[in-house]
């Protein structure tokens, strides 16, 4: 017994989220859609960082400006670290989110956030792998409709490995604790 201790109390410490803990997930391993600046892009490319995803659109009028907000004011909390965090948000919408409507979206809360679109199947196999839920609301015209859509974030280890679900109103100080944590891990 004595020796199991000695054992355990060097072995690292598994940090306790505030978010909902995902480590060893087998699912959200990956997303590979191009980014608002036409590039292809994938969570390898974010090696280092710790990278929040959050699924939305830009014509959302609360949940969606909320939670990149959120993602923005994590990003100054973390000071001289806030380079280590890669925002990402995907659109559910690649209707109306063009490229151009993206980019001027992402501008609104970080020049260093990006916004991934696919075509409406490359969505549909993300939001499968993610087991994230959207749906489009019909409005009083053709273009005035709504996306109903899971609103959480996705938080990945610098390592890539999606260890974190943040819900919707968790708010920024916990999900900085929560990247501060993975940060601290690889120090």
């Amino acid at each position: 017994m004595g020796v199991a201790g000695t054992f355990a109390a060097c072995s690292p410490k598994a940090p306790k989220f505030q978010g909902v803990d995902l480590t060893g997930a087998e699912y959200a391993r990956d997303l590979q859609l191009t980014d608002h600046n036409g590039q292809p892009r994938s969570l390898k490319d974010f090696a280092g960082k710790v990278v929040v995803v959050f699924f939305g659109y830009t014509q959302c009028p609360d949940v969606c400006p909320t939670s990149m907000s959120e993602l923005a004011d994590v990003k100054r909390a973390l000071g001289a670290d806030g380079d280590k965090l890669q925002g990402i948000f995907v659109s559910v919408d690649p209707e109306r989110d063009t490229p151009e409507v993206l980019k001027a979206y992402m501008v609104n809360f970080d020049p260093s956030f990006l916004a991934l679109r696919g075509t409406p199947e490359q969505l549909a196999a993300v939001a499968k792998d993610f087991k994230i839920y959207y749906k489009r609301v019909e409005g009083q015209t053709p273009t005035s409709y709504t996306m109903d859509h899971s609103a959480g974030s996705y938080v990945y280890d610098p390592a890539g490995r999606l260890r974190v679900y943040h819900r919707y109103g968790s708010g920024a100080q916990s999900l900085a604790a929560d990247v501060r944590a993975l940060l601290d891990e690889t120090r």
